[in-house]
């Protein structure tokens, strides 16, 4: 059967349906699509005979809307969505944003926050006893005690919180298999303890016997250092097959971490993507005008899972894992056939990768036996001398998507770690890259170039984006072709001061770029760069680091990268002096912003500078003014 999971009591009707095995609770609308983590889990369910049904963004206000449905043989599944709840619903400034992509036509506050919680909260009232198991980003995120930014606060594992009975972390598909087949023959929920991937709470660890404890919640939220300690402890031990048993107390429960589910074989990872998935929206979304989010995907096409980029702001290596999963080249080209057959596909696949679009196979044949390396990354601070670099898989899969009949064109969007290929020295690679699979514009990440942050990010330093920048710019010219790097920065990330912001803007002058956009860095829950901005603390060296926490402070940061912009002067202007870099102020060719202009229309000299600057903000604090005084 390949239509759309029901939604209603008259979808289960049509298919004969009384009762449910499994409810799934979504806090995005549904979308039927290998993109969509509840499509992925629900049609796998399916496909082992389960009756599966979804409430997508069910009102939270009152348990009306979670009975719709009746109440599930075997138990009820419960995710966020696609992305944290917290971070779908605020910026990084903690503005409500005006857009949720993942809302019938984009309609912001079809969600609670921390909707796990609030989810399961209104479960419990309803069905005390089913079998309660939550998944999602915003789980596998949360499963320990965690820095919270947008309540400044330490919060308990979500675990506890939502009163859940089990939390599969990672992408779930091997772990609910396994539930399912256990609750099918009448396990108690209580009693599932020895699936990977998974945590539950216990009453007592007595029964455990090869395991490592973090400290306490009570200790993290009263010790920053003690939170570091436990933030390190859990990294370490992220992976399938060297990982330990992870314990956390809250309390009078602790939270118990099983090792991560080993990586999935190609086998599994095709079965995955060969469900029979409707590839758009439900029909009931039409009037709304559809899901925004299914856009960017739906002509897109994934190929792998995992990264072993391992950058800090990052916390995919604890969700997906930093060993690389890949689908076979039939089942991506099996696909990329069924996507030209859409009615809206005009010849054009936006995208063919995964988090990084060139990590195609493992790094390196020891990771298949061994697990990844407990203290060393792949490609940071240098390539490991083991890592295979080699493109040629990941070439012959595009070559072979071009050959397919209605495809125009197949572009590479979803990133490109271009040290990776710097490191593999694959011209062809790249010649073919320019050639045919970028529109005018090649998006990369370098995110920073001062050595200091970009040390902290566990990203490649300046000299190697500048290295590719050229290559890239004679390949295109010897293509005939104008075709531009577009780099992603990041502003205020730990480490980033005014100092660090002045070296990214004198780098983008004397580039001649000019970003339109710029990200100011978001502290997720569970990246090691979350801890630092939390603690100050880099968890894995134990040194001090610099955090810009002052709202303030992240304006200037940020205006600096965007220093061309006349909106901008200002603060451009008072970071310049802050930082006593008037040597930037000026008519130069080198100077950031001119002088601000006096009464009669003159240009203010150096030695007025400083007191101009301190009128510049009249909205700010009395307290933030004194201390800029002071620091001037």
């Amino acid at each position: 059967m390949t239509d759309f999971l029901p939604m209603t009591k008259e979808e289960m009707t049509k298919r004969g349906w009384q009762q449910l095995d499994f409810l799934f609770i979504s806090g995005d609308a549904y979308v039927d699509h290998p993109s969509f983590g509840p499509a992925i889990i629900c049609r796998l369910l399916e496909k082992y005979g389960y009756k599966v049904g979804i409430i997508a963004q069910p009102n939270w206000r009152s348990t009306n809307d979670f009975k719709r449905l009746g109440k599930p043989r075997l138990g009820i599944l419960v995710s966020a969505g696609n992305l944290d709840s917290m971070l779908n619903k605020y910026t990084a400034a903690k503005k409500y944003r005006s857009i949720d992509n993942y809302s019938p036509g984009g309609r912001p506050g079809l969600r609670p926050e921390r909707a796990t919680i609030v989810y399961c909260n209104r479960l419990k009232e309803i069905w005390k006893n089913t079998p309660l198991i939550i998944g999602g980003i915003e789980a596998s995120l949360r499963r320990f005690a965690h820095y919270d930014y947008w309540s400044d606060s330490v919060r308990r594992s979500i675990l506890i919180d939502s009163r859940a009975d089990l939390l599969i972390y990672g992408m779930g598909e091997s772990q609910i298999k396994e539930l399912a087949k256990q609750l099918s023959v009448g396990m108690p929920i209580k009693n599932i303890r020895e699936i990977p991937g998974t945590c539950y709470p216990a009453e007592s660890i007595e029964h455990l016997w090869d395991y490592v404890e973090t400290p306490s919640y009570q200790d993290v939220i009263t010790s920053k250092t003690d939170f570091a300690e436990a933030f390190k402890i859990q990294y370490l031990e992220q992976d399938a097959i060297r990982g330990k048993t992870v314990v956390q107390k809250h309390g009078d429960q602790y939270v118990v971490q099983n090792p991560p589910a080993m990586p999935l074989s190609t086998a599994e990872m095709d079965e995955i993507y060969d469900l029979p998935y409707e590839r758009t929206y439900h029909p009931a979304y039409e009037a709304a005008g559809g899901v925004p989010a299914i856009q960017e995907v739906k002509f897109s096409i994934v190929s792998h899972r995992g990264c072993y980029g391992s950058c800090s702001f990052c916390a995919l290596y604890a969700h997906q894992g930093r060993i690389i999963q890949s689908r076979s080249q039939e089942s991506i080209l099996q696909e990329a056939r069924q996507i030209v057959k859409l009615p809206d596909f005009k010849g054009y696949i936006h995208d063919v990768g995964g988090p990084t679009a060139n990590f195609r196979q493992p790094a390196c044949e020891q990771q298949n036996d061994r697990g990844t390396c407990r203290n060393k990354q792949c490609l940071f601070p240098r390539p490991c001398k083991n890592l295979n670099t080699n493109h040629h898989s990941y070439l012959e899969l595009l070559r072979e998507i071009r050959k397919i009949p209605g495809i125009k064109k197949v572009f590479i969007r979803s990133g490109l770690r271009y040290d990776y290929l710097l490191a593999a020295n694959d011209r062809e690679f790249l010649r073919e890259l320019c050639e045919f699979h970028v529109s005018g514009q090649l998006k990369v990440a370098p995110e920073h170039i001062s050595p200091k942050v970009t040390n902290l990010m566990g990203k490649s330093g300046k000299e190697t984006y500048l290295k590719f920048k050229t290559l890239y710019e004679q390949i295109n010219k010897k293509l005939g072709k104008k075709q531009y790097l577009v780099p992603y920065l990041m502003s205020s990330h730990p480490g980033s001061g005014l100092k660090e912001a002045i070296e990214m803007a004198e780098f983008l002058r004397d580039t001649g770029y000019n970003p339109e956009q710029v990200q100011d860095f978001i502290p997720t829950p569970g990246s090691l760069s979350t801890c630092m901005y939390y603690t100050g603390i880099h968890p894995l060296t134990g040194e001090k680091v610099y955090i810009a926490k002052n709202s303030h402070d992240k304006s200037l940061q940020r205006a600096l990268l965007q220093y061309r912009n006349p909106q901008n002067y200002h603060l451009v202007y008072e970071a310049l002096v802050k930082a006593n870099r008037q040597d930037l102020i000026g008519f130069g060719p080198k100077c950031l912003v001119r002088p601000p202009r006096n009464k009669d229309n003159t240009y203010a000299r150096h030695k007025e500078m400083v007191s101009n600057a301190r009128s510049l903000h009249p909205s700010r604090s009395k307290k933030t003014k004194k201390k800029t005084r002071a620091k001037f």
